[in-house]
């Protein structure tokens, strides 16, 4: 059995106001879109629609959990594991990391003894579940992910007069230990770091000079969009130095693990992860930043990107593959009068990103455009004839 499902948007000023609207093929408005979920999370759960009455999907499940399959019941209990997203960055995302699922529990736990409301600005842990996430570009993207090894941080630091000591701090210094004092060091510090930088970069980054893989152009970059004043510098900038500048191309993707540092710089893309918002941000944010659980959590290895291919592009299935086992993200290809058919080992979530599919499943059978999605339930044998050339993702278990 297959439902139609409404996700519901996120509306953070980070966001624009035409990609995801475009995309979902809703009425034009002034507000900010920046994010679509799809999935049971208490911050925007989806709204799933049968026999004319519509149920939150978490209620829902909770009221038919057979519809999770038993694998998922086994290993996640009565909930949807994973929450399905659409991103449009316009600016850039704080910088942030997320926690193991012990982690989780533990700072969960913590906040809730200590009272602090879940809708408290300075609360970092909103559930007691680990966030393991992949993206896929649906753009040319731009992000950073985890620590450089250190022989290029050094590199890139002595290359820069004014970051020159900051490379002789870093030749004594473990990676965590430098990043520590980085993230706590003064307003001063990180004017006499930085001002000389941004000086020296202002005519080329205006005169589109500085190539996007140079650090220079995103702290400039950063300032601009973020409305960030040169007397109120935020020590987050520096991370564009100690970070992996890493360029996605459409349809290549990238696996975000637990404690890895990481910041969405701009683009459009697909994420897919455990169902949870913990958020411990370090930087480039007006938000709050925990740096006490910061460093506590912080992975801060040595790491080359590992960027997950993109999927075929011939007629078909095909699906990203991930460590993860909280989730998967399949692609399916079609054109006018192709057909597949499937079977839901577990419950699924389908987006519609382009063209228009029929689906059918013993007696149902539905038209599904651009921007719709569905909930499929575990154990449907389902078939799908493509009706306008395009593309649909299938959010499911491994």
């Amino acid at each position: 059995m297959f439902y139609r499902l409404n996700g519901q948007a996120q509306h953070y000023i980070w966001g624009g106001k035409t990609y995801i609207p475009q995309l979902l093929q809703l009425p034009a408005d002034d507000k900010i879109y920046a994010e679509w979920w799809l999935g049971t999370h208490p911050s925007a759960p989806s709204m799933l629609l049968k026999d004319g009455i519509t149920y939150n999907l978490a209620d829902y499940i909770e009221q038919f959990p057979h519809v999770l399959g038993e694998k998922s019941q086994r290993q996640f209990g009565n909930k949807l594991p994973y929450l399905l997203k659409i991103l449009d960055v316009v600016q850039p995302l704080s910088i942030q990391l997320h926690p193991t699922k012990k982690e989780a529990e533990i700072g969960f736990a913590r906040e809730n003894a200590e009272g602090i409301d879940l809708k408290d600005p300075k609360r970092s842990y909103k559930d007691d579940n680990h966030k393991p996430e992949m993206m896929i570009a649906l753009s040319d993207f731009w992000l950073l992910h985890g620590f450089k090894s250190k022989d290029a941080i050094l590199k890139t630091l002595y290359a820069r007069p004014s970051l020159m000591s900051l490379a002789e701090q870093l030749e004594t210094q473990s990676l965590k230990d430098f990043y520590a004092s980085v993230m706590q060091a003064p307003q001063t510090k990180l004017e006499q770091w930085l001002l000389p930088v941004i000086q020296a970069n202002q005519v080329a980054y205006r005169e589109n000079r500085l190539p996007l893989e140079n650090p220079d152009y995103w702290v400039i970059y950063a300032l601009e969009a973020m409305s960030i004043p040169l007397e109120k510098l935020d020590s987050g900038l520096l991370c564009f130095y100690l970070f992996n500048i890493v360029h996605l191309k459409q349809g290549e993707g990238i696996f975000q693990d637990a404690g890895i540092p990481h910041a969405y710089l701009r683009g459009q893309n697909i994420e897919l992860m455990a169902c949870s918002d913990n958020v411990i941000r370090g930087g480039l944010t007006p938000k709050y930043v925990d740096i006490p659980e910061l460093l506590k959590i912080i992975d801060c290895s040595e790491i080359t990107p590992k960027v997950i291919p993109m999927a075929e592009t011939k007629i078909g299935y095909s699906t990203y593959r991930t460590p993860s086992q909280d989730f998967a993200l399949a692609n399916l290809n079609y054109q006018s009068g192709s057909e597949s058919d499937l079977v839901a080992m577990s419950a699924e979530v389908l987006l519609v990103m382009q063209g228009k599919l029929q689906i059918t499943a013993e007696n149902q059978t539905l038209s599904v455009q651009q921007g719709e999605a569905l909930f499929i339930e575990a154990d449907t044998k389902y078939h799908i004839q493509g009706e306008e050339q395009g593309y649909a993702i299938i959010a499911k278990l491994p």
